[in-house]
């Protein structure tokens, strides 16, 4: 009888550690995401989208909607009170440009400022472009370079002494015995070397 109520004692205390485990996890998780009560449908709507449009500078390419950071915490709720004063989609965009930089814009606007965020992936495209095109040019007038007097005169002598080991040999090494030679190729069947 006592080694059953021990049992059950035992019991209730880890299913009482395990509750308390999750009211701890509970309240931590319900401490990171706020909640902005709108009377207004639309001005909700407004906030999800504007939430999810504006970048938290701490975080990398992620929303302030879906950001857990003190940074995007007041950034929402700036936009909240800047939604309840009245203020347009475009002015809570500048305010907040104004305060952290273009950065917070996930589609920044082309203007003198942000030409190079705009440019550099064209003009780097371009860049890459041209050293590959400059690499193929270069090799390209490489390969069609004629040869010098010491090349031909190099060559002369390795292609006689190749004649002269293929006369000894019992090879036909003229013009004619390499076409004969090359078409000998050309007509075995495959498979055979």
């Amino acid at each position: 009888m006592r080694g059953s109520a021990s049992r059950v004692w035992s019991r209730f205390g880890v299913s009482i550690g395990l509750l308390l485990v999750s009211l701890l996890m509970s309240a931590s998780v319900s401490a990171a995401i706020e909640v902005q009560d709108f009377q207004d449908p639309a001005l909700a709507s407004r906030y999800a989208d504007l939430s999810s449009r504006l970048r938290c500078p701490k975080c990398q390419n992620e929303s302030i909607a879906a950001s857990n950071s003190p940074i995007s915490a007041d950034m929402r709720a700036r936009v909240a009170t800047l939604l309840r004063e009245g203020e347009s989609d475009k002015q809570i965009e500048s305010a907040m440009v104004s305060r952290f930089g273009d950065y917070v814009l996930y589609d920044p606007k082309l203007e003198t400022r942000t030409w190079l965020l705009w440019g550099l992936p064209f003009a780097l495209v371009l860049i890459g472009g041209s050293v590959i095109a400059g690499f193929v040019i270069k090799r390209r007038r490489l390969a069609q370079r004629s040869l010098d007097d010491d090349e031909r005169d190099r060559l002369a002598s390795l292609v006689a002494r190749h004649r002269a080991a293929g006369s000894e040999a019992g090879e036909d090494t003229t013009a004619a015995g390499a076409e004969a030679g090359a078409g000998k190729l050309r007509a075995r069947p495959k498979g055979e070397n």
